[in-house]
């Protein structure tokens, strides 16, 4: 097994909150010196929207990538807002548009030598059955997932409990995986979506298994959410423990600080490095043979 450790760009773009923002050449440069293996890339400006992406600034980014030693650990939309990027909308012309966008983000992840793209399977609008907008999310994905796979690249699921109401929980994604049925669809979890829901970290691994493809890590307390790990309530030690029992391969992403100002990405990029990467190095030996 091989656990990998990335950072996702959220905290250091505009998303959520304006400020702090940095570049994307800003943001490679600072993960890679704090001694990531990969980066996570939010397909939002001022990073990496595809339409103000020119074929010269895609050639650039893959440069940066490579000279800093940095693995495309995912790339994934910025859904709400503006374009909206709602697979299970009411609106046929948004859902189009979104099909389109991951259509565009796995041409982007593949040329900048990535293999996954994170879907996320939309929200119920009022008026509309969560049958019916289930159906259209699972359309959306067949149809993203089908032009993936000529990139090689895999379409990951998100459930996301705090901010949807469609696919809530594990068993939503597994469920949404599965009537798929493509072999390039896989599941994956946010430990803070997990604890809005007060379960347990572990217990998703488990259910997930091998079709657990990555893991968004972050940590919060009774009053604060994307804490770095190991400063909010979070059972690391299970999560861990449960990757290793299932032998899981591939990368966790932190995903802390961003939605609020005054955080400072570095410092919780590399506090949360620090201690997971320590606990991640003792387990892994605590089960070696002597």
């Amino acid at each position: 097994m091989t656990i990998k450790f990335g950072y996702h760009t959220w905290s250091y773009s505009s998303f959520g909150a304006w400020v702090p923002s940095y570049t994307l050449d800003e943001t490679i440069k600072r993960l890679a010196k704090i001694g990531f293996d990969g980066i996570e890339i939010g397909a939002a400006s001022p990073h990496a929207y595809p339409p103000d992406l020119t074929a010269a600034r895609r050639r650039e980014i893959r440069r940066l990538l490579d000279d800093h030693g940095l693995e495309l650990a995912g790339i994934g939309a910025a859904p709400g807002g503006g374009p909206g990027y709602n697979p299970a909308s009411p609106s046929p012309e948004e859902r189009r548009a979104t099909a389109e966008h991951y259509k565009a983000l796995s041409d982007l992840c593949a040329e900048w030598g990535g293999r996954t793209v994170l879907y996320v399977p939309g929200w119920t609008v009022f008026g509309t059955r969560r049958r019916q907008a289930r159906a259209w999310s699972l359309e959306c994905l067949a149809e993203i997932a089908a032009d993936a796979a000529q990139y090689e690249v895999t379409v990951v699921i998100e459930p996301l409990a705090q901010h949807s109401n469609l696919i809530d929980d594990g068993e939503d994604a597994m469920e949404l995986m599965e009537d798929a049925g493509l072999p390039n669809v896989k599941v994956m979890f946010d430990c803070n979506h997990v604890s809005h829901r007060q379960e347990l970290f572990g217990d998703y691994v488990h259910l997930m298994g091998e079709q657990l493809h990555q893991v968004h890590i972050s940590d919060s307390t009774a009053t604060e959410v994307r804490l770095p790990a190991g400063k909010g309530d979070g059972d690391w030690e299970g999560l861990v423990d449960a990757l290793i029992e299932t032998g899981f391969d591939g990368y966790l992403t932190a995903e802390t600080g961003f939605l609020r100002r005054g955080v400072s990405p570095d410092r919780d990029a590399r506090d949360g490095l620090r201690f997971l990467k320590a606990l991640v190095e003792r387990k892994l030996a605590e089960r070696s043979p002597a």
